[in-house]
């Protein structure tokens, strides 16, 4: 073994029992890590987001017990619900009937619980955020088109199952805020043409937000685009009017195999 090969591979088991060690100091308590900055410590929806939050909310959705725990902590009205199965390739698992979540809602929901976590999450962390930024309002009520359906994408006879089969999205179509505004995609959004697909399937690829509005939008629109990029840090898929017609009156978020914030 040459010098070179001898010295990268002492190299890299240094490294190794470095990352072990402060693996076992972690674990044992000899080193006090904050809980925000502990991988292993459990997502808490109140804590502001940082470089672990991805981390903390893929560990919590994929874990049903920790999933639940989280979710106590959200200012939701929620009940769980018994797994079942509604047909080929419908049903849910470790899913919730929603009657409120932080605001007022137009009609109690089921959604799964990893897809709650992350409207949890993006109600905490964005959705009043935007709206006071742009607005200077505060949301009082959600107005959705609705989440569990036993159905295919796009309702298509054939094909692949919607997210929406499993509980796992959940499709949003205006605010009413404070003031008394109602703002709707359908009415608010000031698509700026972008949207070229009419695909059956949710595309993967970039999942980062668009780019930042151009300076003639509304604050309406503006306020729109905030949650809706703000909603790609914690969902999979987000999807609205500039990825196709289908999309143009509502927001899907969900939780799923695709990634993507279009």
């Amino acid at each position: 073994m040459t010098d070179t090969a001898s010295n990268a591979r002492r190299t890299w088991l240094l490294l190794l029992l470095a990352i072990l060690l402060a693996w076992w100091a972690v674990e044992s308590s000899r080193i006090a890590i904050p809980d925000a900055w502990n991988p292993w410590a459990p997502l808490q929806i109140d804590d502001p987001p940082n470089l672990l939050t991805g981390f903390k909310l893929s560990r919590a959705s994929g874990d049903p017990e920790a999933c639940t725990a989280a979710l106590a902590d959200a200012q939701m009205a929620w009940t769980p619900l018994e797994d079942r199965v509604t047909g080929p390739g419908c049903g849910f698992e470790n899913a919730v009937a929603i009657t409120r979540t932080s605001v007022a809602v137009n009609a109690p929901f089921t959604l799964s619980c990893r897809a709650t976590l992350s409207l949890a999450m993006w109600e905490r962390h964005v959705l009043q955020q935007a709206a006071a930024t742009e607005l200077d309002a505060k949301v009082l009520r959600i107005e959705h088109f609705g989440s569990y359906a036993c159905r295919n994408l796009y309702g298509r006879t054939t094909g692949a199952r919607s997210q929406h089969a499993s509980a796992d999205a959940l499709d949003v179509a205006a605010f009413v805020m404070d003031d008394g505004r109602r703002i709707s995609v359908v009415n608010d959004w000031q698509s700026d043409g972008s949207g070229t697909g009419s695909r059956g399937d949710v595309p993967g690829g970039d999942a980062d937000p668009q780019n930042a509005p151009s300076d003639n939008l509304t604050p309406e629109a503006r306020f729109l685009r905030a949650v809706h990029d703000g909603a790609c840090r914690y969902f999979d898929a987000v999807l609205g009017p500039d990825y196709n017609s289908a999309h143009a009156d509502h927001f899907h978020f969900d939780r799923g195999h695709a990634r993507a914030c279009r």
